[in-house]
């Protein structure tokens, strides 16, 4: 008898923590503080605003709290006078979900989508550059907030209330594609958000034109995969893509022709 209440005790217990733990897949960055080990959708969003502010070395987001987030973490709160501590507390978070000039990547996409829904002129590229501080600064002034062009706190909250958050997802162009890499005279291997090609030579990387597909998208590519819009170049105007491969033979037998891709997120 007593074996049997110890059972359904447990069974309860097990029940109530269920209940009350907000299943990782739910979670969103702030709602609980991260540190090495953990993992989520809310290590996946922290790992993006790492991108978007450069400070993230991997090509994507991968959901766990390993030695590489952890360092870019510190960098990261160098750069803002917080404890160097690699963990994601309060205020790291919320210092993390600050958007401003120079930033690039999906959290940038998130805004300049809510901006164009509210019907504010603003290019969907990925890019937190003049015309998103134009723009932004206008909705601040529309909307009594302070106008210093950063997406703050406030602004975010105010966006958050008015528009939902938007990317590219769904669309799908056929585009004249080449390809590129990083081992060769005179280039540098670091990509326009500032991933390192050489160190990274597995990832999946596309250069794009920033009207045509906003820097930080994912992307499906046929014959080569799902890669991140991380980068852009000179000849890269319109419906063109450059694909990165580790070596200049891979890059040769690539060639030119038409693929077809999709936003996938």
């Amino acid at each position: 008898m007593i074996r049997n209440a110890r059972k359904i005790t447990m069974i309860l217990l097990a029940s109530v923590i269920f209940i009350a733990t907000p299943t990782l897949a739910s979670a969103e960055l702030g709602d609980r503080t991260l540190q090495k080990g953990a993992q989520g959708s809310d290590v996946s969003e922290l790992q993006d605003y790492l991108m978007t502010k450069g400070d993230f070395p991997y090509h994507t987001a991968t959901g766990y709290y390993g030695e590489i987030t952890e360092e870019a973490v510190k960098d990261f709160q160098r750069s803002r006078n917080l404890n160097a501590d690699g963990i994601a507390g309060p205020k790291t978070n919320q210092k993390m979900k600050v958007l401003r000039r120079g930033n690039i990547g999906k959290q940038v996409i998130h805004i300049q989508s809510q901006l164009s829904q509210l019907n504010y002129n603003v290019s969907m590229d990925g890019i937190y550059g003049s015309g998103t501080v134009q723009a932004v600064e206008q909705f601040q002034r529309d909307n009594n907030l302070e106008i210093d062009g950063i997406a703050g706190p406030g602004t975010r909250e105010a966006l958050d209330r008015k528009a939902s958050k938007g990317s590219a997802t769904g669309k799908e162009i056929t585009v004249e594609s080449t390809a590129y890499t990083a081992n060769c005279e005179g280039c540098s291997g670091i990509t326009k958000m500032g991933l390192d090609l050489k160190t990274y030579s597995d990832a999946k990387v596309i250069a794009v034109d920033p009207d045509v597909i906003p820097l930080g998208s994912i992307v499906e590519v046929e014959g080569y995969g799902v890669a991140i819009a991380a980068d852009i170049g000179g000849a890269i105007d319109g419906d063109r893509i450059d694909v990165f491969v580790p070596n200049k033979d891979e890059a040769m037998n690539w060639g030119r022709k038409d693929v077809t891709i999709k936003v996938i997120e």
